[in-house]
């Protein structure tokens, strides 16, 4: 069975521990897919020089944030990991085993609320700083081969990521740049226009830049829609914002219903 691929807004780390619409989305969610064998994410939170993937038994859980209340710190995602998956994926695609890493709150804060019994093995995918969108959007199509082997691929960034614009004030009402960058990426990911979604300077480069000021939130849609193709079908188990400048859209390639794509 081909797995599905979903990519996820993850919000603020807050989402970990706070019950809302967006975390009953997920928790409602992961029942309605089939169950993977494993978990690859590629999270905006795992930048590198070059390519590398977790391959380690027991990932660490890694706090990669401050300011937050101590109950954050405290929480623990002691899933396995994957070694014999990631040790095959990177002889096949020339990545780098990392031994160091562990799931970053990109991975782990999306995964407690979708697999909580935390019993479904997961690994990593970093994001090379040094290669283009084109790149990041190729190597996610060499990373559809894992949904044969019933491994989820799951994207966690944010499509809209702007912290310096966040108003407290708007809370779920979008600033327009924000609205109108979400919509042109949601109307690429339906047209299968993968040229747009890795060139969106063509849009307007002040848009990318007020969207994104870095890009790292935005790259991991790149691999979810280089693994999707054609056969897939694209629904949305959450739209909205937080705070006028994050955008918390999730997009789903693939069945709800558990049979393959």
């Amino acid at each position: 069975m081909r797995m599905p691929v979903l990519f996820v807004g993850h919000g603020s780390p807050m989402n970990a521990i706070e019950e809302n619409t967006f975390t009953r989305s997920l928790e409602s969610l992961a029942p309605r897919l089939p169950r993977p064998k494993a978990v690859c994410v590629v999270s905006a939170h795992w930048v590198t020089a070059g390519s590398e993937v977790l391959a380690v038994e027991k990932p660490k859980t890694i706090h990669d944030f401050y300011g937050f209340p101590r109950p954050l710190y405290e929480l623990q995602y002691p899933a396995p990991g994957a070694p014999a998956e990631a040790q095959r994926l990177a002889k096949e695609l020339q990545l780098v085993p990392d031994h160091q890493w562990g799931f970053d709150h990109g991975a782990w804060s999306v995964l407690r609320h979708m697999y909580p019994e935390a019993d479904i093995p997961v690994f990593q995918v970093s994001l090379d700083q040094h290669r283009t969108l084109e790149d990041h959007l190729a190597l996610g199509k060499e990373l559809a081969s894992l949904r044969q082997r019933g491994v989820l691929i799951l994207g966690s960034g944010t499509l809209v990521h702007n912290l310096h614009r966040m108003n407290l004030g708007m809370k779920s009402q979008p600033y327009p740049w924000a609205l109108e960058f979400d919509t042109k990426v949601k109307t690429a990911i339906e047209k299968r226009d993968l040229r747009s979604l890795s060139a969106p300077d063509k849009w307007s480069s002040e848009l990318v830049a007020e969207a994104h000021p870095t890009l790292e939130h935005y790259v991991p849609i790149l691999y979810c829609a280089g693994s999707a193709d054609e056969k897939d079908e694209v629904s949305y188990p959450y739209e909205g914002f937080d705070l006028g400048s994050v955008s918390m859209r999730m997009v789903l390639f693939g069945k709800l219903d558990g049979s393959a794509a």
